[in-house]
């Protein structure tokens, strides 16, 4: 069964699966420990200082790539279940 919600958030395009995230974020069902991922995110990669200096071509940009995807993921793997399948209904 979480196979199939993972299915069909794959399937989203790229605009689709920040909209579902967008969504969620401001659902007053999603845990505040759950919001508190994107701030954080979004707070690495916007504040100077990296894992891997970003003076290192190509791996400086890719741990980004890998802290973005890692906090989109623990982001979903928070809310719940029913909050999800409500906005990915309300998307496809």
């Amino acid at each position: 069964m979480k196979r199939d919600l993972s299915r069909r958030v794959m399937a989203l395009s790229v605009g689709g699966k920040l909209s579902l995230v967008w969504r969620t974020f401001r659902d007053p069902d999603v845990p505040v420990f759950a919001k508190a991922v994107l701030p954080l995110v979004v707070a690495y990669v916007a504040l100077p200082f990296d894992v891997i200096s970003d003076r290192i071509p190509i791996l400086g940009q890719i741990d980004d790539l890998v802290i973005i995807a890692a906090g989109m993921t623990l982001f979903v793997a928070l809310t719940p279940r029913h909050v999800l399948e409500y906005h990915l209904g309300a998307l496809e």
